[in-house]
């Protein structure tokens, strides 16, 4: 007689970036294993994977290449929670007194903030403007694996060139994918790009959205204080 299957319970959850309601469920021992060897390693671009590994097994209906990075740190920190609990036990030291601050972070706290000032809309000229989109998993893995190759001037300029998605004509109504030219293509256009453009683009970036949760405590000297953490790295790993 073969063992039963154990069937896993179902939850709601909206994805950030698009508000589209998803279902999923917790991840299995075998699911963990690959995410703790993947954290033992220390390679960013192996946790990510088994970040992506976890959550195209675990939600229902998503195409994990095309969420944005704070979309999949929402998806796996939820995940983590109803898999393990909706505790973290996170420490940090004061910036001041170098004290070292142990608490413990409810999951359903962690929220993902939008500043009110991101566009992802951005005028060229009176004629044209172009439509930016998050970076995927993809963007920041190609980034990681080639980090040592090209400097952080570099860096930026590859993520901004992949995260234009679309340029439009205002007066024709025109649209240009720009995923269907050459990259050399896409590079000449950029270049002619005017200071304040990339500015705004840069802008885009520094305003994204992210995952963030503001811990309030008392340092030694028993003054208020409030410390900010952010992204996967802080709340998962």
């Amino acid at each position: 007689m073969a063992l039963p299957k154990i069937d896993q319970p179902l939850f709601d959850i909206i994805i950030p970036s698009t508000k589209k309601k998803v279902r999923y469920r917790p991840f299995t021992v075998k699911e963990e294993k690959i995410l703790l060897i993947a954290q033992e390693s220390k390679d960013q671009n192996q946790i990510l994977l088994a970040i992506k590994q976890i959550i195209t097994n675990c939600v229902e209906n998503v195409d994990v290449d095309k969420l944005a990075i704070f979309d999949l740190e929402y998806l796996i920190l939820n995940i983590r929670a109803k898999s393990v609990n909706n505790e973290i036990d996170f420490g940090f030291m004061d910036p001041d007194s170098e004290e070292r601050i142990d608490v413990s972070i409810d999951v359903n706290d962690i929220e993902v903030q939008f500043d009110p000032n991101h566009e992802s809309k951005i005028d060229l000229n009176e004629q044209y403007y172009i439509m930016m989109r998050y970076p995927t998993l993809k963007e920041v893995t190609d980034l990681s694996e080639n980090a040592d190759d090209v400097n952080e001037t570099e860096k930026m300029f590859n993520t901004m060139i992949s995260c234009i998605d679309t340029l439009i004509d205002q007066t024709t109504d025109e649209v240009y994918k720009l995923e269907e030219f050459t990259s050399e293509e896409v590079t000449d256009f950029v270049d002619g790009f005017t200071s304040t453009v990339v500015e705004k683009l840069q802008k885009f970036f520094t305003t994204m959205p992210k995952l963030s949760h503001s811990i309030n405590y008392k340092d030694k000297e028993g003054k208020d204080k409030v410390f900010v953490v952010e992204g996967m790295d802080s709340f998962f790993t």
